[in-house]
């Protein structure tokens, strides 16, 4: 029974919405007022039907992805334990760009890094504008700079010969 219940967990999946931690953190809290939220109105209504409040896009979109019913306490349970594994376990990626990547572009590279790195990895932006243009990408052990300010420092030597050679 045990292992059914791994299974399941394994089988949840995030959202493209949800990049980052933070986005995991709000979607705890969510979850745990939600689940308090039950409680009450359980103690309240007895035997009445519980009606859920209005959800979050983020926590819809977990429910609906992963095909949980969050008027089921085991269902709510498995999506917190699950999101807790993410925050344990997850690998973090951080990128700084040279200005704020829009929507669209940051849900593509979400689903990327989960298609081919990790089901489950996660997004931290950064903003460093002395990039110029580009990107940095970190990782726990690694770090990839990409910029023109790091392509323009490697070809340096060559930038100055062609420079001095349009001189003369």
């Amino acid at each position: 029974m045990a292992h059914e219940h791994e299974d399941t967990e394994h089988a949840l999946t995030l959202p493209v919405l949800v990049f980052g931690l933070p986005e995991v953190h709000r979607l705890q809290r969510e979850l745990e007022a939600l689940e308090q939220y039950v409680r009450q109105e359980t103690l309240r209504g007895g035997d009445k039907a519980v009606t859920l409040p209005r959800t979050s896009r983020l926590l819809e979109a977990l429910a609906t992805d992963n095909q949980r019913d969050l008027l089921q306490a085991s269902a709510r349970k498995q999506l917190s334990v699950f999101l807790q594994q993410v925050v344990q376990q997850a690998p973090m990626v951080h990128i700084s760009f040279a200005a704020d990547p829009s929507s669209a572009f940051t849900a593509k590279v979400v689903a990327w890094l989960r298609g081919n790195i990790h089901p489950q990895a996660l997004l931290q932006l950064g903003l460093q504008p002395s990039i110029a243009a580009g990107c940095v990408v970190r990782t726990a052990n690694k770090t990839f700079d990409f910029s023109l300010r790091e392509r323009l420092k490697s070809q340096e030597s060559a930038l100055a010969t062609a420079l001095q050679g349009a001189i003369k």
